[in-house]
């Protein structure tokens, strides 16, 4: 159907490509459907298409079928509030809007156009793809807008091709695995790595619509390879291994077990390898990169890491003024840059927010700080803006602090800030989520815990219990959503 997907294209087997639950479509049927549904956008001149990403098999069709056709697709998040949806609307300006049958759209959406999208693979005789600049946006990827308005990350076909071959190269990913995952259809983890990346590579993937650990069980001891999530599903899996052989066993008998999208805490990386013999790997990305880094599946596991760049990827640290960080030391702090083929090309209508990104040699800013260990594995530490935190002299990352909370054993949940002090510029500042609400671990004790695994001036000097994180529909902590 197009060089993003060779299994698509010229004699597509009938072999399954993608299962959603009960509902299936093989490879023949996906470019039959996805083929019509891109003859009736090009008919249309369509240059960039909203897609309703519910996790459907309607879904993944509209996304190809936009592919196939050259149209950017728009993925909107079902849950976006009225403000947030009415902004990217506004923003990305799509001709109009893909869904599945029977979809109750939102009134926003009510002025477009709407198709609904047949995913069985009705349809005959639609051309072939038009060739495509490598350059041709493929999708618009809103962020999270935690410091304003979401911005549209342009994303090129050359990305999502580099980025999956890449991963394919780290992971030995091959057209004989099938993937299993639960995860949201509006995120790159999701959609691009969780539904474009088994395209790509001829294989399979089943979506467990909802998250469960049954599912995860059912799939991975029914011939799945690979399970892909984010640290809150690995959280589930932990907790629920000592009750569970069958996840056990399906654990152990997985080709490779990959987080992404936050760090998945030691502690849960240390209980999965304890019962099952299998460590999860972890990698690094984000919208406007895609993939940087990732463990290999022919490397070591080490938990709190995110690997190596992968090929094609430059990465380095850089200081506050602009100063290479050279140390691999795994203690020196810097920010992440990342120059290569994965990168995407602009913020929508944001020539400034652009501009502001890209250093003038042409690195993005990831704003993520992180240390690199001797053998040059990177260590993400946090964002720049929330997680870095500089006290008595010390630049300190906040996620190193986290992993050490978390292994308290009166540790449910933890996020780490810091806050002005006097004395110290910064004061570190630990939120818990305690086991037992009745009798939670003080601040002596667990900033005795922290001294004890890192250093003393890692500590917390505040500690504050809550009953809950606030956390995002990826399981990552807002900490600007934490009581002031």
């Amino acid at each position: 159907m197009s060089s993003l997907f060779p299994a698509l294209a010229d004699d597509p087997s009938e072999r399954v490509a993608l299962r959603f639950g009960p509902r299936s479509v093989t490879y023949a049927r996906l470019a039959a459907a996805a083929g019509a549904l891109g003859a009736r956008l090009r008919d249309r001149g369509a240059g960039r298409v909203a897609v309703w990403a519910t996790p459907s098999l309607e879904t993944a069709v509209a996304v190809v079928g936009a592919l196939h056709a050259g149209a950017a697709a728009v993925p909107l998040n079902p849950k976006s509030g009225e403000k947030e949806l009415a902004h990217i609307l506004s923003d990305s300006a799509p001709a109009l809007v893909l869904a599945a049958p029977g979809d109750e759209l939102p009134e926003a959406l009510g002025g477009l156009e709407r198709i609904d999208v047949d995913a069985d693979g009705h349809g005959s005789g639609a051309p072939g793809p038009a060739p495509m600049d490598d350059e041709a946006p493929a999708l618009v990827v809103y962020t999270s807008g935690t410091t304003g308005p979401p911005k549209g990350a342009v994303i090129p076909r050359r990305a999502v091709a580099t980025t999956l071959d890449a991963l394919a190269d780290a992971w030995r990913w091959t057209g004989d695995d099938v993937l299993v995952h639960g995860l949201p259809l509006f995120h790159v983890h999701g959609l691009v790595l969780g539904i474009l990346g088994p395209l790509r590579r001829g294989g399979s993937a089943r979506h467990l619509g909802r998250f469960s650990t049954e599912g995860v069980a059912r799939e991975l001891n029914s011939g799945a390879t690979m399970l892909f999530g984010v640290p809150t599903m690995y959280h589930r899996i932990a907790e629920a291994l000592p009750e569970e052989p069958e996840l056990v066993k399906a654990l152990a008998g997985a080709r490779l077990l990959v987080s992404g999208s936050a760090a998945l805490p030691v502690h849960d990386h240390e209980r999965i390898a304890a019962a099952t013999g299998r460590r999860v790997i972890e990698r690094y990305g984000m919208t406007e990169t895609l993939m940087n880094t990732a463990a290999r599946a022919d490397g070591e596991a080490r938990p709190g890491t995110v690997g190596v760049p992968l090929p094609g990827v430059e990465l380095r640290l850089v200081e506050e003024d602009g100063s290479l960080v050279t140390a691999l030391d795994g203690e020196s702090v810097g920010e992440i840059q990342v120059r290569g083929p994965n990168l995407f090309t602009e913020y929508l209508n944001r020539p400034d927010a652009t501009a502001a990104a890209f250093t003038a040699d042409g690195w993005f800013r990831t704003g993520d700080v992180a240390v690199r260990d001797p053998d040059g594995q990177v260590r993400i530490v946090g964002r720049k803006a929330t997680d870095l935190i500089k006290s008595g002299g010390y630049k300190i990352g906040a996620g190193e602090i986290e992993n050490a909370l978390l292994e308290h054993p009166g540790v449910r949940e933890a996020a780490v800030t810091g806050e002005p002090d006097d004395d110290l510029g910064e004061r570190i500042v630990a939120w818990v989520v305690p086991v037992d609400p009745q009798a939670p671990p003080g601040t002596a004790e667990l900033a005795d815990h922290v001294a004890r695994r890192l250093a003393p001036h890692k500590r917390p000097r505040v500690v504050r219990h809550l009953d809950a994180l606030p956390r995002n529909d990826m399981g990552k902590i807002m900490k600007r959503a934490l009581p002031s």
